[in-house]
């Protein structure tokens, strides 16, 4: 593998950066919006199989007792 310069190095990641296209702000308030309203509903989600599972134990331990 070739060995780069630091100089080199530096230009290679301009050039790159260029070539980026960056959303635009409203893009992004919208992909953040999305992001807590799923993460929302994963955690209900998740809490209502957590509470499942608890009911489902709790049940079982009170057969064995």
């Amino acid at each position: 593998m070739a060995k780069t310069s630091p100089i080199e190095f530096v230009k290679q990641v301009q050039t790159e950066t260029r070539k980026v296209v960056w959303p635009t702000r409203r893009e992004t308030i919208m992909t953040g919006v999305m992001v807590i309203i799923m993460t929302t509903l994963l955690g209900i989600f998740f809490m209502g199989v957590d509470t499942f599972f608890d009911v489902v134990v709790r049940f079982l331990l009170s057969l064995a007792q």
